[in-house]
């Protein structure tokens, strides 16, 4: 391509201004709304949970007057997320008749009555603008503020150009989605199949076998605390962050994704190869008490909200365990609800799982193993980011951005952060 952008060419020499979004929107924090949530709420809250997922994880809330609600048009962008959530500063568009509410770690953008910005242009601005990811606390949550949101350049091309992008990534947008959810469908019903084998694979009704509570087949090792500005990009400690577990991991994994300062190393905790990691801390019952088999040939440095569970099973056989319906609801039991959610380690323990053939150790480590292979293959399919479903559908998102974002490339000033 031209050193001429995509978009420019569209524009076709009309210029393109920049402005600073307040000059734009109109900004409106939300209030917390967690007390509100229940199960026949007839409002759907926009979370970074919701927004990252595109409306596919919702909760209900009821007392539209003391809520924030989302007007048509408004722009709600994520302003606050867990490491590694992948939700920070996305966006979603409130069309006509959505009934939402604003939750306090997503804020309003309300484009105001100038007459000069499209609504709709403004998110899709939004969501691909990179300059609040450059914004970072240091902590284990990362939050946004209102003057940085509000500082942030944006372009503003004719409303005539405006209304045509729109138009076309509309287009784009409905294509993809269907595409998607023709694929998200399959998906769905792989992974419904998938669970179901799992399921039956084990609950061990027939044959030799023992069901045995966590804390007589291992210990539970808490890790200790790092934060973001303890990361670093190459030669450090290898670590897993409680966020990458639910969010970027698997069931098992070989290497870390993250790494921190090497003079950290002795005031660390470590998981041994062979344990599963599990976070304490999450939004959902699924999140909490999440795990991952530690596969990798040394050690690895866990959070404070990880434990690593040191036992001397298949650590891939324990994990599959872990992700049961059954184990799930038994789990439950021991969470407690409040801002977020929080692993009762010490009743966490009390959760049974079964061991095959319990007075022959080395039958029992290879009938985990003949199982853990099964489950393996099949959930390639269901999982796999390399392999499978997930990947067509990562492709035609990619393939979505890459057009967008050509679409926006308008060329700016230099910006100073």
């Amino acid at each position: 391509m031209s050193d001429m952008s995509f978009s420019g060419k569209l524009l076709t020499g009309a210029e393109v201004r920049w402005k600073p979004l307040r000059e734009v929107a109109e900004f409106q924090n939300a209030k917390p709304h967690e007390r509100f949530v229940c199960e026949d709420g007839d409002i759907a809250l926009l979370t970074s949970r919701f927004i990252s997922t595109e409306g596919r994880s919702a909760r209900y809330v009821k007392g539209e007057d003391v809520l924030t609600p989302a007007k048509e048009n408004d722009v709600a962008l994520v302003m606050s997320d867990l490491p590694n959530g992948r939700a920070l500063a996305k966006a979603f568009f409130v069309k006509e008749n959505d009934r939402y509410a604003a939750n306090q770690r997503v804020c309003l953008l309300r484009v105001k009555d100038s007459g000069e910005y499209v609504p709709k242009f403004l998110y899709y601005v939004m969501n691909r603008n990179r300059q609040l990811l450059a914004y970072d606390s240091g902590y284990d949550q990362t939050h946004l503020k209102k003057d940085w949101i509000l500082e942030v350049s944006i372009p503003v091309p004719s409303l005539a150009e405006q209304k045509s992008i729109v138009r076309i990534l509309d287009t784009f947008t409905e294509l993809t989605a269907e595409l998607t959810a023709e694929l998200t469908a399959e998906l769905t019903a792989r992974k419904k199949q998938y669970n179901y084998y799992r399921d039956h694979l084990l609950r061990f009704e027939d044959g030799d076998v023992e069901w045995k509570p966590l804390r007589e087949l291992g210990e539970f090792i808490r890790g200790k605390r790092f934060t973001k500005a303890d990361y670093v990009d190459t030669d450090g400690v290898p670590v897993i962050h409680y966020g990458e577990i639910y969010t970027r991991y698997g069931v098992f994994t070989n290497h870390s994704l993250s790494q921190v300062r090497n003079d950290m190393e002795g005031s660390l905790r470590y998981a041994e190869p062979g344990d599963v990691v599990i976070t304490d801390v999450g939004e959902t019952i699924e999140d909490v008490g999440k795990a991952v088999a530690w596969l990798g040939g040394e050690k690895v440095a866990i959070h404070d909200h990880c434990y690593a569970f040191r036992h001397s099973m298949d650590p891939t056989f324990v994990s599959y365990c872990m992700q049961t319906t059954s184990f799930i609801a038994e789990k439950a039991k021991y969470i407690a609800s409040a801002k977020v959610n929080t692993l009762l380690i010490k009743g966490f323990s009390n959760v049974s799982i079964p061991v095959p053939y319990p007075n022959d150790p080395e039958k029992s480590l290879a009938e985990q193993a003949r199982i853990v292979s099964i489950l393996n293959k099949f959930s390639t399919l269901t999982s796999s980011i390399k392999e499978g479903l997930p990947r067509e559908i990562g492709l035609r998102q990619k393939q979505y951005e890459y057009y967008r974002d050509l679409l926006l490339s308008y060329p700016k000033p230099e910006v100073t952060l």
